[in-house]
């Protein structure tokens, strides 16, 4: 009669045991595993790849086992799980000339991340550390002591860390800003200064376009200026907007490089009306990681923003593209696609470039690559440099020598056109100039003319990639 009753016991504790034997043989060390994953993920992406300034030789090896963890991840990189990429490339484009051009490649052969020609690559860029350091002098804080940061899930982690990586330093304040920067001024002319800037009056518009708009000052100029305005630096952090990604058109193509990604970008540099120098955020930083001689390369987290700025579907179809300056970069990707065809035997359509920048022996990027497309018959190309005469030229004194071929490529023969750079000035002239074509060569009224174009837009046939 004993062995039934114990039997039955047996059975009745069976899933009980099985479950209890389960979550401490697989699912406990599981949960270990992946706990220990996402905190030197978080360690290592959260300053510099480590939380803590003494962690220098760790955060090398907290990077390896991200990367190693990320290759058999199956959640895609996006802008909340961007991936660490290595610099495998850093170098200067320009030839001379006081200003600098980086072309920088990531590589992405361990993200399981595609592209294609025309995309963006999101670059999370971290914080100049000397304005860091001044921040903290300027509120009398230590930097090493925690702060909670309730736009990151009440994520506790130090100032440094917060200053470096989740807040914009470098942002104009705003009326906003400056308005709430005000109740901690001990000064009351310091007060009153910046409540008048905060305000809608003619008086106040015209002070906040002098002292922030004209002068371009961060929030480290604002306390170094106006020294009586003290607020604490938890109250700073939670009044800055947060460091967003910078955005940069790829200029490479999948066919020739799937596993890296290439970025042309302008080092932002400029003195500005105060007398102080005013630097990109992501550029700058960029700038000073460049792999080093047996050094492990430098990392930056990025992920991929996919765009409408795309080649035809038939190599076949003609395109013209215009592009100054690192608006070049989308069309290097397109080149390289089509390079790519014709190599391969396919036939490919007239593909017309406009180029422009300042000095052919300075800034003439890629000038090699482009010269070899011309060569090889794959290119007609078309150069603007603006300051190596007495009179200016620009990419649109000579795409309006050529309004005929903008009507055929665009009227007669189904083709593509592409604008990539300056929005506010070269964007708007080379639409004037299309539109003249359309009505001088294509014979069209001016309504009919802006009815044509605005249908090439919505039919991708007309693409703009610009900025201001």
């Amino acid at each position: 009669m004993d062995a039934p009753r114990n039997m039955g016991t047996i059975i009745r504790t069976l899933p009980h045991y099985l479950s209890n034997l389960i979550n401490r043989r697989i699912e406990a060390p599981l949960r270990k595993l992946e706990n220990k994953v996402f905190y030197f993920n978080k360690r290592s992406y959260d300053d510099n790849y480590c939380h803590n300034d003494e962690h220098s030789n760790s955060c090398i090896d907290a990077c390896q086992i991200c990367v190693t963890w990320d290759k058999n991840c199956t959640r895609p990189f996006d802008a909340n799980n961007p991936f660490l990429a290595q610099i495998i490339t850093n170098k200067e484009l320009h030839k001379g000339g006081n200003r600098s051009c980086l072309h920088v490649e990531f590589d992405i052969s361990d993200s399981k991340m595609e592209y294609e020609a025309g995309d963006y690559v999101a670059v999370y860029p971290k914080n100049n550390s000397r304005l860091v350091e001044r921040l903290g002098e300027l509120t009398n804080t230590d930097l090493s002591k925690g702060i909670t940061l309730a736009n990151k899930g009440n994520q506790i982690t130090s100032y440094r860390t917060a200053l470096s990586h989740y807040i914009e330093i470098t942002a104009l304040p705003s009326t906003d800003v400056i308005r709430k920067l005000a109740e901690y001024c001990s000064n009351e002319s310091d007060k009153n200064k910046m409540l008048l800037m905060a305000t809608n009056s003619k008086e106040g518009k015209t002070l906040y376009k002098s002292f922030v708009e004209e002068a371009s000052p961060n929030i480290v100029h604002i306390l170094e200026d106006i020294k009586s305005c003290r607020p604490p630096l938890n109250h700073i952090c939670s009044l800055l907007p947060h460091l967003q990604p910078r955005y940069y058109s790829i200029s490479s193509s999948p066919k020739l490089f799937p596993e890296s990604v290439h970025v042309t970008a302008v080092v932002v540099k400029y003195k500005t009306k105060s007398g102080r120098v005013k630097q990109g955020v992501a550029t700058t930083w960029l700038a000073g990681n460049k792999p080093q001689k047996g050094e492990p390369l430098p990392r930056v987290p990025i992920y991929i923003r996919k765009s409408e700025f795309r080649l035809p579907q038939s190599m076949q179809t003609p395109i013209i593209m215009v592009g100054t300056g690192t608006g070049l970069a989308p069309f290097r990707g397109f080149l390289q696609e089509r390079a790519h065809a014709q190599r391969n035997g396919n036939e490919v359509g007239d593909t017309i470039l406009y180029f422009g920048c300042r000095h052919r022996h300075q800034d003439f990027i890629y000038q090699e690559e482009l010269e070899e497309y011309e060569k090889s018959g794959l290119l007609k190309l078309n150069l603007a440099f603006s300051r190596d005469q007495a009179d200016k030229v620009y990419v649109t004194h000579l795409l309006e020598q050529n309004l005929e071929q903008i009507w055929n490529v665009l009227g007669n023969r189904n083709g593509h056109f592409y604008v990539c750079g300056d929005a506010n000035n070269m964007a708007v002239n080379v639409r004037d100039i299309v539109l003249k074509s359309i009505r001088e060569i294509g014979g069209k009224s001016h309504q009919d003319a802006v009815k044509l174009l605005n249908n090439l837009k919505s039919t991708k046939k007309y693409c703009s990639d610009t900025w201001s």
